[in-house]
């Protein structure tokens, strides 16, 4: 049995790690700025874990409560939507705020108290690594979570604490099935698949991972975008061939070399 802070525990991807968490016997307390309402946390609570008072609090109080600190997740964030010269200082600071603090102050406090074996998962996104419009404050900030993932995951392995993130793509499963484009699984991602990830970096079964970020995204950041602009390509990915009459070439064939479809 492992004991957990779970910060963001009012998100979709929050409420699906609490589930997995306590599905294998582990106690964890829940951290967000409305309550999670999730039966299987041990404390519902709220704060605001971007302060550096707000996350001592959460982090002195989880010890309380659970009797120690095996392994810390950050699962909050803000997204605010601007293009880069309309976005206010408000917006910047926000996401700031929701997805850099919300790690790096409860992980200032967490990390001494964390035994050999503990572990921290973060919560980043694809956006930290792939260009999507109007989100220019949330993906430096979760550019800056990766950076800090792989810092602290340097500074701290030899005292055997393990420091790994999780890059979600889009979140919603069938439920959005105009957003599903780009994803080669054929939907975006269901909160369970995300919080299945988050509990094996956290697990001894990942005892030998240490400062990476796992995508789980569907496929979506191997995929050439030529992938889904061409309809002949398309075809291909739903296992279908496309017609000769589109000039498509089979490699196989005697005398072709294939072509090249990353432009």
């Amino acid at each position: 049995m492992r004991r957990v802070l779970l910060i963001g525990a009012s998100t979709p991807i929050g409420r699906a790690t609490a589930v997995r968490f306590a599905a294998a016997g582990d106690r964890v307390v829940g951290y967000g700025l409305e309550p999670a309402g999730e039966p299987s946390l041990v404390a519902d609570l709220t704060g605001d874990c971007g302060t550096a008072d707000g996350a001592r609090a959460a982090v002195d109080t989880a010890r309380q409560r659970l009797g120690g600190l095996d392994v810390l997740v950050a699962a909050a964030g803000a997204m605010p939507i601007a293009a880069a010269h309309d976005t206010t200082d408000e917006q910047w600071r926000a996401a700031l705020a929701g997805c850099l603090d919300t790690l790096f102050f409860p992980l200032r406090v967490a990390l001494p108290l964390l035994p050999s074996g503990g572990a921290v998962v973060a919560l980043s996104s694809v956006n930290a690594f792939l260009a999507a419009p109007w989100v220019a404050a949330y993906a430096a900030a979760k550019g800056a979570v990766e950076a800090l993932v792989r810092q602290v995951s340097l500074d701290y392995a030899a005292r055997g604490v393990r420091v790994n993130a999780v890059a979600p793509g889009l979140v919603g499963g069938e439920t959005l099935p105009d957003a599903a484009a780009g994803y080669p699984i054929g939907r975006t991602l269901r909160p369970a698949e995300v919080a299945e990830a988050v509990y094996f970096l956290a697990s001894d079964a990942a005892s030998g991972i240490t400062g990476v970020v796992l995508p789980v995204d569907g496929g979506l950041s191997v995929a050439s975008p030529s992938a889904f602009a061409r309809a002949d390509l398309r075809r291909r990915l739903a296992g279908l061939r496309p017609p000769v009459d589109e000039g498509a070439v089979d490699a196989g064939s005697p005398g072709q070399l294939g072509e090249v479809i990353a432009g």
